[in-house]
């Protein structure tokens, strides 16, 4: 089943896409019937504005009209204002797109967060041993934190590339089996954001001073409210060094 995201970029891709799974997901999506509706009237505003009748240019012939003024006076007047059309449309283009990029589908933080996952699917697979503190240590202090046990045996870590830095993507053991916690300090939020997304359920929860952390796991076991008790206690577990520890 296809989400929101992945219907509206198909969309953009192609207006007028005919294709059984986005007219189902169309069909059942109050929010994506406005959204294409939106598109459609952007696509034939796009081509009334970029239907500019620009004629060509007649070769020079001095007419006299009654007035005085040859036919060459007249273009020569009546140029500026076919330039300014043409400008005109140009400017409705940029900003019927402006408008679209406004309403574009862009990729969320929890999304991206899923997407990591495929790139580490070893992660999953690490057993319920805790990893050494050689290993562990090394990978909060990248990242200039400690973490009391309190949190749970971590059977995984490791500093992963995220958005353009450097962040600890673990494996917690709990009471509802392993889940994952990436510690985004770049990434705030105003809130907790619970999420429902290919699979995997998870909440992202503000860092006061320290960004984020984002806590998931997939599975039957999923349970929404259990994964924000664990996630606040693995923010709890968190000790900062520094000034803002």
């Amino acid at each position: 089943m296809i989400t929101c995201a992945h219907y509206r970029t198909a969309l953009l891709a192609e207006p007028h896409a005919a294709d059984a799974q986005l007219e189902q997901h169309r069909a059942s999506c109050p929010e994506c019937q406005a959204y294409s509706a939106r598109l459609l009237q952007f696509d034939e505003r796009l081509g009334r504005a970029l239907r500019v009748d620009v004629p060509a240019a007649p070769a020079r012939v001095a007419v006299l009209g009654a007035s005085g003024v040859d036919a060459a006076g007249r273009r020569a007047r009546d140029r500026p204002r076919r330039w300014f059309a043409m400008a005109a449309s140009v400017l409705v283009v940029v900003a019927l797109a402006g408008g679209l990029w406004l309403t574009a589908p862009h990729r969320s933080l929890a999304a991206d967060v899923v997407a990591h996952m495929a790139g580490e699917p070893q992660a999953w697979t690490s057993g319920p041993v805790p990893v050494p503190a050689t290993e562990l240590d090394p990978v909060l202090a990248a990242a200039g934190m400690r973490l009391n046990p309190q949190s749970g045996p971590v059977s995984y870590a490791h500093s992963c590339l995220f958005r353009g830095h450097e962040v600890p993507h673990l494996v917690v053991q709990t009471e509802m089996g392993p889940v994952t916690v990436m510690v985004l300090e770049h990434e705030a939020v105003n809130g907790p954001k619970p999420f429902d997304e290919a699979g995997y359920v998870g909440v992202i929860l503000p860092v006061p001073g320290h960004g984020s952390l984002a806590v998931l796991t997939r599975g039957p076991h999923a349970d929404a409210a259990g994964l924000e008790r664990i996630a606040a206690r693995v923010r709890g577990a968190i000790h900062w060094d520094g000034p803002n520890g």
